[in-house]
């Protein structure tokens, strides 16, 4: 009885604090959510929930596939809660249910689509029990929050419920290794020329055999430890793939999807192959939910990649591009520095890498800065590349063991005068790669680029 009482008062009182910040004009907060669970712990047990949850989850990529999917249902005319305007974290799914529900909590949906943090799955999977979730990769992540691959599996392992049906990335072994005895899905994409057993990144966090810890063989490795592999002791191989892509064709932007032995082709949103990997999840993930091919097709034509994820902008003939690459995140950080070296054209390069909260905090870990491919911007079509933030020294110093020649690096503390620093005369575009935190900032630079861009050629003229 006290419970329940206290539940009624942690949604009552999370309903007046929504409603102040409505009044100050702040929305997409999860302070609702914290303020219900710190007043009833056990908040998200007891709350009402709808009928069907979907869940998103993974290192890399659970946001934009979360937006395909919540995109293209929306056009298709569900309605459903989701925390795409919150965290997602216990307390945004906490947020989410409050906001999509009646005054003591009962849901006004009967599908909730969340994105859910992998770190948080001890917070949220015990009480949010997805009928589908879908793990986009397994990588290393942050240092301090996320420790390492085998510590994340674990814990997906243990509170993944198992009723949830899972749709994973097959080219991943950890991925696809998730909750063994669940009934699954998998997705990816087969070998395409060119693609060698060479290890082309610093990072690969599964080398040895799942099942007799013998040295694995390869029959191609993607990036990282994204690729096919088997063993030659036991005989274990990577998974067989329910869903593939059998063609990207970059000049009509389209790719060709096969699944139970049919093809179909879906639009191209973004041509970079974590892209290619984010469409083909949620594909995958719609297909399984029950969406026909020609409904997903057709919704995801009218689509493009988040803004505030990759941005390009033409300013008198030169590209500037915003992309982002998460600080502290080694191979979020490589897979930006490589579509940078095989971007065309000759290009200069801003480096906005400080994580936002560990700069702000003065905290000094660098150690990611050594799992990170440097090495893909010493490239000769890269003219100049301008690091700016509290650490600019590091970032430096790691361009330089990476090869990069000095006389092509600036470094400076301020961000604001970073694209003052850049040499823009030769060359044809201009990447800007920033944290999650900071896209406001990267915006600012991205006019102050045009700005001079524009100047410069109206003065030439």
């Amino acid at each position: 009885m006290f419970g329940q009482l206290r539940f009624y008062f942690a949604i009552f009182f999370a309903r007046c604090t929504a409603l102040v910040l409505k009044l100050i004009g702040r929305k997409g907060t999860s302070m609702p959510g914290s303020w219900a669970i710190i007043l009833c712990p056990d908040f998200l047990e007891r709350i009402p929930k709808p009928k069907t949850i979907l869940g998103i989850t993974g290192t890399n990529g659970k946001t934009t596939v979360s937006n395909i999917i919540e995109d293209v249902l929306e056009d298709l005319g569900y309605s459903f809660v989701c925390n795409r305007e919150g965290t997602n974290v216990h307390t945004g799914v906490a947020s989410s249910l409050i906001a999509e529900s009646r005054f003591w909590g009962k849901p006004k949906r009967d599908l909730a689509i969340f994105e859910l943090d992998e770190r948080s799955s001890p917070r949220i999977l015990p009480y949010i029990k997805p009928d589908m979730l879908l793990v986009t990769n397994i990588f290393r992540d942050s240092y301090k929050r996320n420790a390492h691959t085998e510590f994340i599996l674990d814990i997906l392992n243990e509170y993944i419920p198992d009723t949830t049906r899972l749709i994973l990335n097959g080219d991943d072994l950890l991925c696809s290794s998730v909750k063994p005895h669940n009934e699954r899905v998998l997705f990816g994409i087969p070998r395409r020329d060119g693609e060698t057993a060479e290890r082309k990144n610093i990072v690969m966090d599964i080398t040895a055999c799942p099942v007799c810890g013998k040295e694995l063989s390869w029959e191609f490795i993607r990036y990282h430890h994204i690729g096919r592999a088997y063993c030659e002791g036991c005989g274990f191989t990577s998974p067989e793939l329910d869903y593939t892509v059998e063609n990207i064709d970059e000049e009509r932007k389209e790719i060709t999807v096969k699944s139970a032995e049919k093809e179909y082709v879906y639009p191209l949103l973004n041509s970079s192959l974590i892209n290619i990997y984010n469409s083909l999840s949620a594909i995958t993930f719609l297909r399984e939910f029950g969406i026909s091919e020609d409904e997903i097709a057709e919704k995801m034509a009218a689509l493009s990649i988040n803004e505030t994820r990759y941005n390009e902008t033409e300013a008198n003939g030169k590209k500037i591009i915003l992309h982002l690459a998460k600080g502290q995140n080694p191979v979020a950080c490589s897979r930006s520095f490589e579509n940078v070296r095989n971007y065309p054209g000759k290009k200069a390069v801003i480096l906005l890498l400080d994580d936002y909260l560990d700069a702000k905090k003065s905290v000094e870990n660098i150690a990611w800065y050594y799992d990170t491919d440097f090495e893909f911007l010493n490239s000769p079509d890269i003219s100049r590349i301008v690091t700016a933030g509290a650490r600019h020294w590091d970032v430096y110093v790691r361009l330089l063991m990476a090869g990069v020649p000095e006389e092509r690096i600036v470094h400076i503390k301020n961000e604001n005068n970073a694209a003052k620093m850049l040499d823009i005369d030769d060359v044809e575009s201009v990447f800007v790669l920033y944290d999650v935190y900071t896209v406001e900032l990267a915006d600012v630079i991205k006019d102050e680029i045009i700005t001079r861009i524009s100047g410069e050629k109206t003065d030439e003229n």
